[in-house]
């Protein structure tokens, strides 16, 4: 925005203070504003809609600005009609260079990744590749493999690998790569189970859920829904993390299409179009609901997302089990707790976040703090009080969550904007909530709110927590790795590491000595040396969870 203020500044002197006659300072601010109106017929998709629109003119009007004081300088000796002449030339020129340009999305800083307009995206690479899964291929599960890590930020969705120890000295012990491999354009995460995981992908006009191998990254099966879905910030994909439960793996799309699907060969067990159930339309950034799967007493096993509102079906049947009521938009998945011994499911939106019985809908408490964009997760203090984030405007709040004769009370007991997660998940471990402040890595004290310390710039990376270690193991916004102490006696990072290039959103996965990172364009596996790991128990409580 530096740019469109000096462009402003540029026009302001050029209208009051210039030497110039009055019809070329009018005719240049007549010719300014037709072509950025303009433009945008002649532009690519990717810069002349959504954000992007407003984006350009952000980048014309400093652009066309310079473009005025160029032309002065260069053309001061002319006589009046060729200088006249050659300042249309000019600012025409300058709009019509924008249309030689696409726009790969911005960064989450809201940079802008351009490219020239003729040369092939990632996912038009991938595509004229031959080769891909086998739609009769088979994963060869046993029932007896147990699920490593379910889906959206683990078991208890909060990006926490209890029990795992890693190599922290990777001049000496540096991750190992085991595989690297193309993928489709998508924001989604790993969900993984024994040597094999699972994916959400765009394939040119098909939303893919694709199984791969763990051990060699090779495709297994693929199953392909013809719906696409794009927009010009994040660009094309769905942008939610399949679940994976007993044998079947569970997929939202980013247009609302709700699969179960065979683990072993992507049959299709039910699908659902949400949208129909609940009368949403598709948001702005598409639908980024990760299904959650649960088990309740008496009512067996249901899957939640949320479409405008938060909906609930069966898991081996996909009939409709309840839709709570309209919340409004909500980028954030539904979050499963167990708060006073009652089991409830948590769904944040841009209203605030209300809690629900999973059985039938019914809306036990919620609590109003509106946000122009729910995305992160919430989390837990270790006695039991709630972190909800509200982004970059609002900061991270802490409330408290008391139940007396049935009645649920929440009270707010602190506010900070010493970390304000916006798209990048944090993370709490012992007192101290871990996330990012902006682009720049952010410890604060749970008990306070202050914070302790801020250092590291990672962009909109993610991070997962290792706990027996006061270890975070991040992913940076331009796929690098590192480890970073998760002390709040002072910022520390131990190691760093490349790991896949591009603009990386999506959240790692680390399963044993694992380790899976993908983002639009790449995947890869690594091993990390030094692991000493155990299952986490299903009853292990943290923070909240159970």
């Amino acid at each position: 925005f530096g740019g469109l203020l000096g462009g402003l500044a540029v026009m302001i002197w050029w209208l009051f203070f210039s030497r110039a006659a009055w019809v070329e300072r009018l005719g240049a601010l007549a010719l300014m504003i037709a072509g950025i109106a303009l433009t945008p017929q002649i532009l690519h998709p990717s810069i002349a809609t959504g954000m992007m629109g407003l984006m350009f003119t952000v980048y014309a009007v400093p652009v066309l600005s310079l473009t005025l004081v160029l032309w002065a300088v260069l053309t001061r000796h002319l006589p009046d009609g060729r200088r006249r002449l050659a300042l249309v030339a000019s600012l025409v020129l300058a709009c019509v260079g924008w249309a030689l340009v696409r726009s790969d999305g911005i960064s989450g800083a809201a940079g802008t990744d351009f490219e020239w307009r003729w040369s092939s995206t990632a996912e038009e690479e991938l595509l004229a590749q031959a080769g891909g899964a086998s739609a009769e291929g088979t994963a060869a599960l046993s029932s007896a493999v147990p699920v490593e890590w379910p889906g959206f930020r683990g078991p208890q969705r909060n990006s926490s690998v209890p029990g795992t120890q890693i190599a922290t000295d990777w001049s000496a012990s540096p991750p190992e790569e085991l595989w690297r491999r193309p993928i489709g354009p998508g924001w989604s995460s790993f969900a993984v189970r024994g040597d094999f995981f699972y994916t959400h992908e765009q394939r040119g006009e098909e939303e893919v859920v694709s199984c791969y191998r763990a051990s060699t990254g090779e495709p297994v099966w693929q199953h392909a829904d013809p719906v696409r879905f794009w927009e010009a910030n994040a660009g094309a994909g769905p942008r939610s993390t399949p679940a994976l439960s007993g044998g079947r793996v569970y997929s939202f799309g980013a247009t609302g299409v709700l699969n179960a699907l065979d683990a072993e060969d992507g049959t299709v067990l039910w699908a659902r179009n949400v949208t129909e159930d609940t009368g949403a339309e598709v948001p702005g950034w598409g639908f980024a609901s990760s299904p959650l799967v649960m088990q309740s007493e008496g009512v067996g096993e249901t899957v939640l997302v949320h479409a405008g509102a938060l909906a609930a079906y069966d898991a081996a049947t996909g009939e409709l089990r309840w839709v709570g009521p309209e919340s409004g938009g909500s980028y954030s998945s539904p979050h499963h707790a167990t708060v006073g011994g009652l089991e409830q499911v948590l769904q944040l939106s841009w209203n605030g976040v209300r809690s629900f019985a999973p059985s039938d809908g019914t809306v036990l408490w919620e609590y109003e703090w509106p946000s122009a964009t729910r995305i992160v997760q919430p989390g837990w203090t270790e006695d039991g009080d709630l972190l909800i984030s509200a982004g970059e405007s609002k900061g991270l709040r802490r409330v408290a969550l008391t139940q007396s004769s049935g009645e649920w009370k929440v009270e707010e007991r602190w506010t900070t904007h010493r970390l304000k997660p916006y798209f990048s998940d944090f993370v709490v471990h012992q007192g101290h909530a871990y996330g990012f402040d902006g682009s720049i890595l952010a410890c604060i004290d749970l008990e306070t709110g202050e914070r302790r310390w801020k250092g590291g710039r990672y962009g909109s990376g993610q991070m997962l927590l290792l706990p027996d270690q006061h270890l975070l193991l991040v992913i940076s916004e331009k796929g690098e790795l590192a480890l970073v102490s998760a002390t709040p006696d002072a910022y520390a990072e131990l190691a760093r590491a490349p790991a896949i290039e591009g603009k990386t959103w999506n959240h790692p996965v680390l399963a044993g000595d694992l380790l899976l990172v993908r983002n639009g364009e790449e995947m890869a596996g690594f091993r990390l040396s030094g692991i000493g790991s155990r299952p986490p128990r299903r009853d292990e409580h943290l923070g909240g969870f159970s």
